[in-house]
């Protein structure tokens, strides 16, 4: 891998950084308790992937939180609030949508990049009630985290890197893919109707049923329901932590049962973070991951982040199989311009119960993202 290439892809991405205006969507409200706003953000990366025999640099936009653009509409109906959400990504070139045979299209937008077409109804008395392309309730359960270093490093390791396979021992590029060998077991957005309860003691229960509604002859259901609880002020520390269960059923494939979950704490005095995350599927697949974090103003300009985090799973791709990950990450916010420039490694390393051995694999990902 090639230090050279990653400190001139960090200074490159901090240079665009720094060029861009300091800008953010308007909001424009009326007499009535209503109002608009638009909003976005820009997340270009520098990737360089070694799978232990060649290197592959690339510019791709960055899956942890790829650029998209969005609008929201709000309209207070006495104590009761009214919201509209649309949100798209541009479609641009995914971290985890190149490998060592493909560097995927620079621009391809189609209906699946839409993330949002959102109604919600916020009541005083009852809780949330959502209907639209969304997020299920599950959606984001194990992703508690307060190392503020999110875009390098997270339970969801195959955002950087997914879509490259493993070489074996012998050289030859295998079937197995990084994204099919980790998995976050994390929910998902569809076409959905929603609940969340009113929040009673930092607990908040949600419930949904989607189906995926941007593709095409698809018939899949899925229903679950998750917990959440949060407390910002636990003598001294900020915890979030949440558990959900995700039920799967689509023609042709395996009816699936996910079980996942987080649990973060932050210790305000020193910065200090821990985040740990699970998750189970029950015909195949468990996972546990953890990460370390620091975060602290070191720096007029903003915050700095570090951590570093560990992945373990299994059974993901064959019954017996086993994948690792770890990284290292740092985040630096740029507060005057809406910036958050990062660098972060990873490494991957893969083995099932076959003959076969697989090299280990590693990526190291600088870029800076925008929000206007």
């Amino acid at each position: 891998m090639s230090t050279k290439f990653a400190a001139r892809a960090g200074a490159a991405s901090l240079a665009a950084a720094l060029a861009a205006p300091a800008f953010a969507g308007p909001t424009y409200t009326n007499d009535t308790g209503g109002s608009f706003r638009w909003y976005g953000q820009f997340n270009p990366a520098y990737q360089s992937f070694d799978d232990g025999q060649e290197d592959f640099n690339r510019l791709v936009d960055n899956e942890a939180s790829n650029s998209r653009i969005g609008l929201e509409l709000e309209q207070a109906y006495g104590e009761n609030t009214l919201r509209f959400r649309f949100e798209t990504a541009f479609g641009f070139r995914g971290s985890d949508g190149v490998s060592q045979l493909s560097t995927g299209d620079n621009l391809s937008w189609d209906r699946t990049n839409i993330r949002h077409v959102d109604f919600q109804f916020d009541t005083a008395r009852y809780g949330r009630f959502s209907a639209g392309q969304g997020s299920m309730a599950t959606d984001g359960i194990t992703g508690a985290d307060f190392s503020g270093t999110g875009l390098g490093a997270s339970n969801s390791v195959a955002d950087s890197a997914g879509g490259y396979a493993f070489r074996t021992g012998a050289g030859a590029l295998s079937t197995v893919d990084i994204g099919d060998a980790f998995t976050d077991l994390d929910g998902s957005r569809l076409g959905r109707v929603r609940y969340d309860s009113p929040e009673l003691a930092g607990f908040t229960l949600s419930t949904s049923w989607g189906t995926d509604v941007l593709k095409d002859a698809n018939d899949r259901e899925s229903y679950d329901v998750a917990v959440r609880w949060a407390n910002d002020d636990a003598a001294g520390f900020a915890i979030d932590t949440g558990i959900g269960a995700s039920w799967t059923e689509e023609t042709g494939k395996e009816d699936t049962r996910d079980v996942s979950g987080s649990f973060a704490v932050l210790h305000k005095a020193t910065g200090l973070s821990l985040n740990l995350a699970a998750g189970e599927r029950d015909i195949a697949g468990t996972y546990a991951y953890a990460k370390l974090g620091y975060k602290a103003d070191l720096i007029a300009a903003g915050s700095t982040a570090f951590s570093v985090d560990y992945y373990d799973g299994s059974d993901m791709v064959t019954a017996g199989d086993s994948a690792e990950s770890w990284g290292v990450a740092a985040v630096q916010k740029i507060d005057a311009y809406n910036v958050e420039t990062y660098l972060a490694y990873r490494d991957y390393s893969y083995a099932d119960t076959s003959a076969t051995s697989y090299q280990d694999a590693n990526v190291i990902l600088a870029g800076a993202r925008w929000k206007f």
